[in-house]
Order: structure tokens, then sequence, then C-alpha cells
């Protein structure tokens, strides 16, 4: 409407305006009008000025009405022009880039998909806006997805591209048109961009070379009806038998508050479903999903919601999550100052775990030591470690009512590089000998934990304060509080949960830790039980109570009941969760697309978990058909401890990465992580017509925006970008109609306002 409007009214084209330059092409009579001009201006000065029975406003805007008319008929008589660079006819070229992904498909354009509008009019060269670039362009077709290629004419598409790259697209057909009289390119997308990199660096490449981006805008902005999984927050590895709880964030429009079943798929097999009541248009809804992963090795896990009538896109109702299960026992030193209850139910509570081994150490006399559960006759022989790389052996450190006089500054310093440097989870009982009571305000310990330790603030000797335990808001978010078969059930199971005692006086939590369990103290105040925060590269825990052994032996809990065995099985869990090794590997991705290649890096420790930079790395990827390939590593050289290596994904399937390393001839250690190479559905997502990405291309780059259906005027405007081979043309502006309607309103605003004060 507003292309139309501006025409009308001005005879050129916005793109001209914008390209060209205003001029005079005065001739000999324009100065003699300069004359009779001036000389009409004094005589309608004078004529208005006279009249004194009009009041001044009258004469003022009256004489200005008339002055303004007197000047544009000046303005007229010395002939303005619009000198602009037009392009040459079939002299400059034009590089046009088509949509080829996946979300083309989908059918929202008056029921008809994206594809049949981007093959009718961009199609052939003899059809639609295609033929009016080929009229007055030498015109060069590409199609993108991940990339900008080649094609010989538009009905090449196939429409099939798993991911949509603008940015690659962009500075792939600028490279390739690079050297050509290029007049601008042209763009035919929904816009959606796929790509992790940002599009910044692209238009920098283009505006630097001044290549103009025209876009098309193809699809809708909304969808009348669909329903999306639009996030799934699920761990890149797990310990076998993990009990998770993941947020699954679902968005919808046109079904409000209708109820649908979300259902987790592992490999086929389905191992949780749920009812979920869906949110409002616009409010996306969190809903937590709680999973046990029970089997070794990569798993994919679908979560997905049945398909609704109705719905224009059903390939966003699923999404995929890869979880490295992994099965090895995980060892935690626990270290307690004195014979309690607690040592002995913690250790109950995991003996079944496979996967958790929790070595004790208890003091038992001065210098005397009770060692349970080492692997081996000299493990902890000399009581607590004294070097770090005795203590970072370990995964996990839980410390009991164990007073910080028992260490040397040495250790407790080593306690809080283990969590920092090493990367170890911290657990922090309460008890008489813990926390402030213990001594532990302003060492190194009390800067990890997640609780403020004030020396000045000491429990009572003897004062206990007795606690009923529940849930925060964040806590019951946390798959460490679900003690029972359901969200509802943990709920309702900590209600009923007996009293447990504290004797640590504890007011306040550190900024950054998170509360997930409280109670109330005797004053009626808001008392930490389970507290939580990360700290450098591990995490710390406070776990205030005393005596949650209470919660598998009091008189009112049933013999099978195995909520304090659920509770404490998690927390020690988590407590090793992500907890990293000497060697570790990551890579960019979990998925990729086939043919693409991959790239990972592995980080390299010693003992103590200090970087090196001089070892020997090695990876060895195993393909899907079992094909062996090693990969050597190089030292990154931008940080210290990491090496670099990437290897092609030819085929679909799995790929295993196992990466060895070595130091003067001794392993230092190993780490294993998979790769799937898929074709992935991130177009059916989130797509709808991204209009300010595409505007956003075309502003940045001297371009402009088109809808689709509404490009009439494309090859017109690219004509006047002022590149390539160009012909300088004037164009006259005093016979546009816009002239001769400020002439007509003039006149017209003159004779209606002299009737109006009387005048004839």
């Amino acid at each position: 409407m507003f292309e139309a409007l501006f025409r009308f009214f001005f005879e050129h084209s916005p793109a001209m305006f914008a390209q060209g330059e205003i001029r005079w092409a005065a001739w000999t009579g324009s100065f003699v009008a300069v004359a009779v001009t001036a000389v009409a201006i004094a005589a309608a000065v004078v004529s208005y000025r006279t009249r004194s029975r009009l009041p001044l406003r009258d004469r003022l805007v009256l004489t200005a009405v008339r002055v303004a008319l007197l000047l544009l008929v000046l303005a007229c008589l010395f002939r303005p022009v619009l000198v602009v660079r037009a392009a040459v006819p079939q002299q400059n070229v034009v590089g046009v880039l088509l949509d080829d992904s996946r979300s083309m498909q989908i059918a929202d354009m008056d029921g008809q998909p994206r594809a049949s509008y981007v093959q009718s009019d961009f199609g052939a060269l003899d059809a639609g806006a295609l033929k009016a670039l080929a009229d007055r362009f030498t015109v060069r077709v590409f199609r993108f997805s991940s990339t900008a290629t080649r094609a010989a004419k538009g009905g090449d598409l196939a429409f099939d591209g798993t991911e949509t790259r603008l940015g690659a697209a962009l500075t792939a057909a600028r490279q390739e048109l690079a050297g050509l009289p290029l007049a601008g390119l042209v763009m035919v997308s929904d816009g959606a961009d796929t790509a992790d990199t940002a599009l910044g660096e692209a238009l920098l490449g283009l505006k630097a070379e001044a290549v103009p981006v025209f876009t098309v805008g193809v699809g809708r902005e909304t969808l009348d009806r669909d329903i999306q999984i639009g996030r799934v927050s699920t761990p890149r590895t797990a310990l076998k038998g993990t009990t998770l709880l993941v947020d699954v964030v679902i968005a919808q429009k046109g079904y409000d508050g209708q109820a649908v079943t979300l259902d987790v798929e592992d490999e086929g097999r389905i191992v949780s479903t749920q009812q979920v009541t869906l949110p409002s248009a616009g409010a996306p809804a969190t809903v937590p999903v709680r999973i046990t992963v029970e089997d070794e090795g990569p798993r994919v896990l679908r979560f997905r919601v049945p398909t609704m009538p109705g719905e224009l896109v059903t390939e966003n109702n699923h999404r995929e999550a890869l979880i490295d299960v992994r099965d090895r026992r995980e060892k935690i030193l626990y270290f307690e100052g004195e014979p309690r209850f607690e040592l002995k139910f913690i250790r109950r509570a995991v003996t079944e775990d496979e996967n958790v081994e929790v070595v004790a150490l208890q003091r038992t006399a001065d210098n005397k030591y009770l060692r349970l559960g080492v692997d081996t006759p000299d493990e902890l022989v000399s009581g607590f470690p004294k070097t770090r790389e005795e203590l970072f052996a370990y995964r996990g450190l839980v410390l009991g009512s164990i007073e910080a006089g028992s260490f040397t500054g040495d250790q407790l310093r080593m306690i809080g590089e283990f969590v920092d440097r090493r990367g170890g989870g911290l657990l922090a009982l309460g008890g008489p000998r813990a926390f402030s009571e213990g001594g532990y305000a302003g060492t190194a310990v009390a800067d990890a934990l997640p609780v403020v330790l004030d020396a000045s603030l000491r429990q009572k000797e003897g004062e206990v304060m007795r606690l009923q335990v529940r849930p925060t808001r964040a806590g019951a978010a946390s798959a460490v509080t679900q003690v029972a078969g359901t969200e509802a059930a943990s709920v309702e199971r900590w209600n009923t949960l007996p009293q447990v005692t504290a004797v640590n006086r504890l007011d306040r939590v550190k900024p950054g830790a998170t509360v997930l369990l409280s109670a109330q103290d005797g004053s009626r105040r808001d008392y930490p039980v389970l507290v939580f925060q990360r700290y450098g590269r591990g995490k710390a825990f406070a776990f205030t109570p005393q005596d949650s052994w209470v919660w598998q032996m009091h008189a009112t809990i049933p013999v099978e009941d195995l909520t304090h065995e659920n509770y404490w099985r998690q927390l020690l869990r988590w407590v090793v969760d992500e907890v990293p090794d000497q060697v570790e590997i990551r890579t960019a991705s979990d998925r990729v697309e086939p043919g693409s290649t991959v790239g990972f890096t592995a980080s390299v420790a010693d003992k103590a978990f200090v970087e090196l930079n001089d070892a020997s790395v090695t990876a060895t990827v195993t393909a899907p058909d079992g094909g062996l390939t090693d990969v050597p590593m190089a030292w990154s050289g931008e940080e210290a401890g990491q090496y670099e290596g990437h290897f092609p994904a030819a085929a679909p399937g799995w790929y295993e990465v196992r990466v060895r390393a070595s130091r003067a001839g001794t392993e230092v250690g190993s780490a294993v992580s998979h790769v799937r190479a898929a074709p992935g559905e991130q177009e059916y997502f989130d797509a709808t017509l991204r209009t300010g990405t595409l505007q956003r291309v075309a502003e940045e780059t001297g371009g402009r925006y088109y809808q689709a259906g509404n490009t009439a005027t494309l090859a017109d405007d690219l004509r006047y970008t002022g590149r390539g081979v160009t012909t300088v043309e004037e164009h006259d502006l005093w016979n546009m109609p816009i002239v001769l309607l400020l002439i007509v309103g003039l006149l017209c605003a003159e004779w209606g306002y002299r009737r109006v004060v009387g005048l004839p």
C-alpha cells in the first residue's frame, strides 16, 4: 500500500530517491522568473498589508499561502531533476537465493505450501518475478539450506534441507559472484535461521562490499493451530540408574486448556507418560518429567505429544535428546568425626546401588580411624588424605561432624580446591562439630559452602532445633526431592515425614545458592535444610540436620518404606554428577547432519588436576559400520590443557569417540563420548515467518523487504542500486502529481480562507 501511494504521488519508486541525487536544470528564463516572482511576492505582501480591517493573524496566513504558492511555481521553473545511476539492461548480474529447506513445505499460504509460491514466482525464467528480473539482468539462481549452491533453474529445488543458515548462504553467494558486475542479491525465505553462528558477520561482509540484499518473506508470522515442544533440558551424561527430573517446555496456539498425553520413549519403549493441560496461547508451560535411565550407552529419548486435529505442523510435536548413560562406580569419601547413626544409615542407603560407593573414614580416637569400604590396605591408612593426588582420586567428599581443627591448613585448602579446581562435589552435614560450631568460618571450606558461616553466631550447647522439612519451590523441581512415585506423592510424603533436629546456627545463604529443602526453627524463621551452589568447576551442598536416619527408624515409618534410601541415593548421585575426569571430551553438538564434519575438544590434566600442554593425545573414532579411524589431536594454543580434533561423519548412525592421553610414556587417562549423525528436524520448530530477521538483512545492507506476492517493483528497485554497469538517468520532478496537488491545494486554501474572512 505504501509503495503504491508513494509511486502515485512521486511518480518514482522509493529506491530511486534513496540512491539518486536531486539537482536543478535551470534555463535562461528561470532567472527572469526570479524577478517576476519577487515582484509578485512583494505585491502580495503589500496587498494584504493594506487590508487593515483584517486581523493580523488572517493577513499573515493569507500572505504565507500566496508566497508558498509563488515559491513552488518558481521551483518548478528551475526544473528540479532526479539524477540516478540505472543498471544497463543485461549488463549486470543478480544473485537469487531460494530457500530449499524443509520448512518451505509448511502449507500456511492459503492452504498451499510455501514451496508452491517459490516455484510459481521464482521457479522458471519465463514466469513470475524471476522473469521480470531476467528481462533486465543476468540471473544466477542459488538454492540454499546449510549453504548456497548453484541451481540451473528454480525447478531443481527439493525443499529437503534439514537446516537453514542464512549467513553462510549469503556469504557463499557473495564470494561466488565476486568480480562480476553485481547489482544485488535477492533472498526468498521464511527467515527461520537455525544456525548456531551469528548473522552479523555475514552482513558485515556484504556491507563492506556494498552489496544490497532484497529479501522476500514467505509464509505467515503466526500459525492458527499448533502444538510445539519448544525445549527439553537434559544432561549430556548420567550415571546408570539415576532418576532425572527433565523440564519439557510446551507451547501451543488454538488448543487452550485441552489435555494431551506427554510420552517419553527410549529406543521405542515408553518409559514415562503423563497428562498435561495445555497452557494459554503465547504462554509456554514447563512440564517436569521424571525419568530413570537404566540402560548403559548413548540413549536417544523422544518426548512427544499426539497430533491434534487441524495442526499445520506436526513434526514439532516431538523432541529428541541424547543422554550418554555411564555404568561405573563413583567413589565418595565420607569423613566423620565421631561414631553416630548418620554414617551407618547413609552407607546402608546406597549398599545396593552398584554405581555409588561410599568409603568411610571415622575417627575413633586421636589419630585413630575406622576405615570402611576401602579398596586396598593402603587406602586412607594415614587418615584423611594429605596430598591433592590422593584426595582428588575421589569424586565426592562428605564432611560429617568433624571440626576444622582436625585438618591442617593445607588440607583445608585442598578441600576448597577439590571443589574449585578438581570439580568434585562437596557435601557438608550438620552436627555439633560442623559449620560455624566446628570452626570453619574464615577457611577455604567456608568459601566453597553455599551457606554463610559467622564465627560470632553459634548455637548454644545443648540447644536443639526441631524441623519439619519441606521442599521449596525450587526444590520441588529437583530430582533429589522426589522421594515418591509422583511429584504430588513426593510433596505429600514430605509433609508426613517425622521431624529431624539441627544444632547449627545458620541465618543466611550465599547470593548464588539455591535452597531446596527448608523448615522453620523455634522462632518460626526459615531455616535452610538442603542448600546447593556451583563453586568453580564443582558444586557444594549443605545438609544441616544431624539425624536424617530418623526418616528410616522412626516408629511411624513402615519397614518397607524407602524414603530415606531414595533421598540419599539421589542426593549422593547428584554430588558426583558431571564431576570431571583427568581426560574429558566435549563435542560441539551431540547430533550432526550426515556428511558434516564433527569438531571436538579434549581437556587433559594430571592427578592434581593441573592442565597439561605437553601430552600426547589421540582419538579413535568408531564409525557406524565398525570402522576405526585414529585422529591425532593437537594443543589448541588458546586454553591450557585443551586439545582439538575433527572427523567426517559421512554415514548416518552412531560415532564413538574415545580419547587417550599419555605423557612421557605414562597413560594419563581416557574418555568416551558419542555423536549421532542423523537428519535434524529443527526446521519445523518456531517455523513461522521471521519478518524481523529478513528486514534486518535488507536494512543493514541497503536493500528492501517484500512480502510474498508483493514483488512487482523488485526488478525496478534493483535497477537503481547504483552498482555494476550503470548509466546516468535524469527524471523531471516538476511534473510529479504531488506538485500539481500542492499547487491546486494552495490555490484552494487561499480562496477558501478569503471566503471565510469575507474577502472576494
